[in-house]
């Protein structure tokens, strides 16, 4: 009898033992990520570059961040900024979700960030260059994994001026994006001298060029610098040459422009100098490695939204295992990431105090299917963050 009490007891012990831990894994509740992202319109295929990227490093980490098993809640943004409130309130008020994964459309990304400084929501930025979003409407619980728009333009009016173009074109979208990108060009183009003589725009996301192209060719500039990207930038391209333009004025652009859309631009694009933070020929072995690990999880290459979704991931699960998956220390989160060197795909970068990216942005050419480097336009480039007060 007593030793089957003392085998009982034992057995008891054992099994309070081995229970203990899974009782405690399980009081850690789910990490509710709220992905507002475009699925349909001229952006779906940016979209899904972001969540994958996003997914990818989760997947790399087990499935867990801070310690949190992830559930992800998707709303369909459209790219409509008259939606952005309604939608991103569906998915703290409806999901409660613990952290914002968005946006592509800067417009929508400045409805987010709005309401995520209300609320104190964690929003992370997966693309939408919006200055204000690490200028104006800067705040601790806002972070930027991609740029601003200022960063692309600003270097691509280094590298014109320093190839000796004089007078400019410049034709972008009329909205936020554009503007900004256009504003970072002219900022860098005219300190260096050059002067823009037109200012070309049409509505987002309208794609009748024809009349716009045929203002180029009678202004006859040394050359055009534009922004536009997804289905936009794939007609753009298509149209500029189509009309004659790219063997007589050389075309120039933020590198939007030729990513994630070289397949259907196809020879149109050929010898298109971009500027941007990421570019297809790295060959780092960093870059190697993510390249081939999204290849095998999706049997699709990466571009840069890819890169820029897997590093919301990584900037999210820095910030998490210093606060050990405790949302709510917005302070200590912001700390760490502030003090992080992230190791991007694109090239270590860290973030800056208004949290946006201080990166090198690259000088690309397209080569048949590639957007090859060919040196550094900027190094580690820091957006100005005007009117940041944090």
């Amino acid at each position: 009898m007593n030793t089957t009490r003392r085998t009982l007891i034992a057995s008891a012990v054992a099994l309070a033992a081995f229970a203990s831990p899974l009782v405690h894994a399980q009081a850690a509740p789910k990490l509710k990520v709220g992905l507002m992202l475009p699925y349909t319109g001229t952006f779906a295929a940016l979209g899904t570059a972001i969540e994958n990227g996003f997914r990818l490093h989760v997947a790399e980490q087990g499935g867990k961040l801070g310690g949190r098993e992830v559930e992800f809640f998707k709303v369909d943004d459209e790219s409509d900024p008259s939606k952005a409130t309604d939608n991103v309130n569906k998915l703290i008020k409806r999901d409660a979700v613990d952290v914002l994964i968005g946006s592509v459309h800067s417009g929508v990304a400045m409805g987010m960030a709005k309401v995520a400084k209300d609320t104190g929501t964690l929003l992370i930025v997966p693309n939408a260059g919006a200055d204000a979003v690490t200028g104006p409407m800067c705040a601790p619980n806002i972070f930027r994994s991609s740029f601003s728009n200022w960063q692309p333009g600003y270097a691509m009016g280094e590298v014109m001026a320093k190839k000796g173009h004089k007078k400019v074109v410049t034709i972008t979208w009329k909205y936020a994006a554009g503007d900004e990108s256009v504003r970072g060009f002219k900022e860098a183009f005219q300190k260096a001298g050059g002067e823009v003589i037109k200012e070309l725009n049409l509505p987002f996301p309208g794609v009748e060029f024809q009349a716009l192209l045929t203002e180029i060719a009678a202004a006859k500039p040394d050359a055009v610098y534009t922004f536009f990207a997804g289905g936009g930038a794939v007609k753009f391209v298509k149209d500029y040459a189509g009309a004659g333009l790219k063997k007589s004025i050389p075309l120039y652009g933020a590198g939007f422009l030729t990513d994630g859309t070289l397949d259907a631009q196809g020879a149109d694009a050929d010898g298109l100098l971009t500027t941007l933070h990421y570019a297809d020929s790295l060959a780092t072995p960093r870059d190697s490695s993510f390249r081939l690990a999204y290849a095998k999880a999706y049997k699709l290459q990466p571009d840069v939204y890819a890169v820029q979704g897997y590093d919301a991931a990584q900037m999210l699960a820095v910030g998490l295992a210093a606060v050990k998956g405790d949302v709510g220390k917005k302070a200590e989160f912001a700390a760490a990431v502030e003090k992080a060197k992230i190791d991007s795909p694109r090239g270590a970068f860290t973030v800056s105090k208004a949290h946006n990216p201080v990166q090198d942005i690259y000088l690309r050419q397209v080569v048949g299917k590639e957007n090859k480097t060919i040196g550094v336009a900027s190094k580690a480039l820091t957006d100005p963050a005007r009117g940041c007060k944090m």
